[in-house]
């Protein structure tokens, strides 16, 4: 495939965007050559700017769980658009998408809606600390909740020592505060918590990971964090960003049969536009501004295109709940196509998979954490990735992003994906 016109216009982004990007992975760094540039989607298919048709398995990153322009998605916003594009007042249509919202989740009671992922997690954050009256949190090495200072924190020198930025910009008193642990490893909390007793508001994880390929928990690991959470009285916050209204109507609560204090949501909630959310039961929301002291506010929160993409969505995904199962049996197909050609090549690999998420990772050893998925041989990855690609395959360009698969993949699709691989040089 011929990818000049993307080339060109890499080039030129370059010149007036750092990087030429405005989302760091985008810009292929982790496995080299130029990105790919869109020029529209349609359901399963990707449409670049030297009109390459590619099958997409990123769908945005996850929020196209019914595929790319959806049509009652499609029209909602249009419709919508005709009335206006944002107004910083209330309207209706933001009641109508958190009354759903809240039907559809297991042990929330109120949701507040912002702009992004990122800001959804910064505000949870804020909103555990102000309820606890707690400084501290824990979160876990490769889980990814934005670019906000508390989570950009790599690894101290030991178990029980302060995290420290990982970014230029991150101040080492921000860092002072949050705890690093280790996924799937629940001795690593508790010896965090005990080494900071009473001071850890809340532990923020993504529960099933999807920022160092898809890691899915342990029921002792899960479970016991729940245990340990309500033991000590710190806040469990799911960050839902990518699972939520994906692994099921409940997202990975409902998944995992576990209940957090506080969820964050994105992606999926807007319908492909711009917007996050938090939500909480009533006792721990009402800390929020205007009803109590934690304050946090957004001009755009609610915006009405949003939320009419999000009340789309959302409607399709209650209405017609066998998309879950649909989803998951895709993915479990996709799962034994990707094996069977990866034994016939011969090269360490694992698969992990959960729902509808799933990653390939080039280790012999299982991926149940950062480090173990740090070992996958990147040259691996990039070969496989540059070989997909140059078949019509679209895959995550990075080998610790999980893939999500869409509804509007046909099992034809997946067919040609695992044709696919087998021409791949590895």
């Amino acid at each position: 495939m011929l990818y000049q016109r993307s080339s060109a216009l890499f080039a030129e982004a370059q010149k007036y965007i750092p990087g030429g990007v405005n989302s760091p992975v985008r810009a292929f760094k982790a496995v080299g050559g130029d990105p790919i540039f869109v020029k529209k989607a349609k359901g399963a298919y990707l449409y670049d700017e030297d009109d390459n048709r590619l099958i997409d398995y990123i769908a945005s990153w996850g929020p196209l769980i019914l595929g790319h322009a959806h049509e009652p998605v499609i029209s909602a916003v249009i419709e919508k658009a005709k009335l206006g594009t944002s107004f910083g007042m209330p309207t209706e249509i933001e009641t109508q998408l958190a009354q759903l919202a809240v039907s559809m989740v297991p042990n929330i009671d109120k949701i507040r809606f912002v702009n992004s992922g990122t800001e959804a997690c910064m505000s949870a954050v804020r909103l555990a600390r102000g309820y606890t009256g707690k400084d501290k949190i824990i979160k876990f090495a490769g889980c990814y909740h934005g670019h906000s200072d508390s989570f950009l924190i790599q690894a101290g020198s030991g178990a029980v020592t302060f995290g420290s930025p990982n970014s230029p910009g991150v101040t080492k008193g921000t860092a002072k505060d949050t705890l690093l642990a280790i996924y799937n490893d629940i001795e690593s909390v508790r010896e965090l918590v005990a080494a900071n007793k009473g001071e850890i508001a809340t532990v923020i994880i993504e529960p099933v990971a999807g920022n160092m390929g898809c890691i899915v928990p342990t029921d002792e690991f899960i479970k016991g964090l729940r245990e340990l959470c309500t033991q000590e009285g710190i806040l469990l916050l799911f960050d839902e960003v990518m699972t939520g209204f994906r692994l099921g109507k409940g997202g990975a609560q409902e998944a995992l049969g576990i209940d957090a204090d506080i969820v964050c949501f994105g992606k999926v909630i807007g319908g492909g536009l711009p917007v996050g959310a938090f939500a909480a039961k009533a006792e721990i929301m009402s800390h929020l501004a205007p009803e109590g002291p934690v304050y946090q506010a957004g001009t755009l929160s609610g915006n009405p295109l949003a939320m009419a993409a999000g009340l789309a969505m959302l409607t399709e995904l209650n209405n017609n709940p066998e998309v879950f199962e649909s989803l998951a049996k895709k993915t479990a197909y996709l799962h034994e196509g990707l094996d069977s050609v990866l034994k016939e090549k011969g090269v360490p690999y694992q698969i992990n998979r959960f729902g509808s998420m799933i990653s390939v990772h080039f280790t012999e050893n299982p991926v149940v954490d950062f480090d173990s998925s740090a070992k996958g041989n990147n040259e691996t990855f990039k070969k496989y990735f540059h070989g997909m690609l140059e078949n019509g395959i679209y895959l995550p360009p990075s080998a610790f992003e999980s893939y999500f698969l869409n509804d509007a993949l046909t099992y034809t699709d997946i067919d040609e994906t695992v044709a696919a691989l087998k021409k791949v040089n590895l």
